[in-house]
């Protein structure tokens, strides 16, 4: 597809806001996936001849900028926003570990890449992208601004020098269930490597608990350890009996839904249409927005 000049435009200004992430221009820039050069000319708002539409595409995938016209979506500091936002906060300020497992389409995803856009030296990691060992470590390394085009073992261990080099960095790693078991005991070496240096976030839905506690029972080398460096326990949001969940879901949707849907929208009709789940929401609120 063709990236026209408005889609570069809103590239830019992502790429802009991204900065404030990131040391210097350079790391930045290696982050990206494009020379200092290029960065450079891209700062300047020059954007002719510097950039090919397929590495605009990476970094507009890097970035998370759609490619379509979508609508602005406004965060809603719901409950599971909120509860995520504090412990994401506490992880990477004192440098400890956590995982939370809890049911799909409650906003977590949403909740941890708004959070890694506002705070410096966080990353977001969307395991099931990035399901391998070598794949795993070769992104963490970019999204840090490493050099990624070395041998693995060299780029592993610039990895870990430059995270104790950083300050308060965190990793949070989302739909972590999809791991291979070769990633999860490369996330236990990282880990050790890295202690008391770097913060790690783990995401999931319940299956993630599930493989976790079936791995440990199984005796399955690697997960004990694991789970005692995360705490030892699983967070989660939303309530666990099912009258009382139902309502919770419903609240936040209704939420997301005020703060999100055309005026005079009847928020009741879409919250009961949507059953409370967040993906829903936003599909419903779509289709208004376009109908009116």
């Amino acid at each position: 597809m063709e990236v026209t000049k408005e889609i570069k435009q809103r590239i830019l200004a992502e790429i802009k806001v991204n900065r404030e992430n990131y040391p210097s221009d350079n790391k930045h820039a290696a982050a990206l996936g494009i020379s200092a050069s290029v960065y450079n000319a891209l700062k300047k708002g020059i954007t002719d001849k510097q950039v090919s539409d397929t590495n605009w595409i990476c970094i507009a995938r890097r970035l998370n900028v759609s490619l379509a016209d979508e609508m602005e979506w406004k965060a809603a500091e719901t409950p599971t926003y909120i509860f995520i936002t504090e412990q994401l906060t506490m992880c990477q300020e004192s440098g400890v570990s956590a995982i939370l497992c809890d049911m799909a389409n409650i906003g977590k995803t949403f909740t941890a890449r708004t959070y890694v856009k506002s705070h410096r030296n966080a990353i977001y990691v969307d395991c099931s992208q990035v399901k391998s060992k070598i794949r795993l470590i070769r992104f963490i390394a970019r999204e840090f601004g490493i050099n990624t085009n070395g041998r693995y073992a060299d780029v592993y261990d610039d990895l870990v020098f430059y995270l104790k080099t950083l300050e308060n960095p965190l990793i949070i790693l989302d739909e972590a269930g999809d791991l291979q078991y070769e990633a999860f005991l490369e996330l236990k070496a990282l880990w050790n490597a890295t202690e008391r240096c770097c913060a790690w976030y783990m995401m999931g839905a319940d299956g993630l608990k599930e493989k976790i506690n079936r791995s440990i029972e199984c005796k399955k080398v690697g997960y004990t350890e694991m789970l005692s460096r995360y705490g030892d326990k699983y967070s989660k949001v939303t309530p666990d009996d099912g009258k009382e969940r139902e309502i919770f879901l419903k609240a936040q949707a209704a939420m997301v839904a005020k703060l999100n849907a055309p005026a005079e929208t009847d928020i009741v009709t879409v919250v009961n249409r949507t059953g409370g789940s967040l993906r829903r929401v936003y599909t419903e609120i779509e289709k208004l927005r376009k109908g009116a």
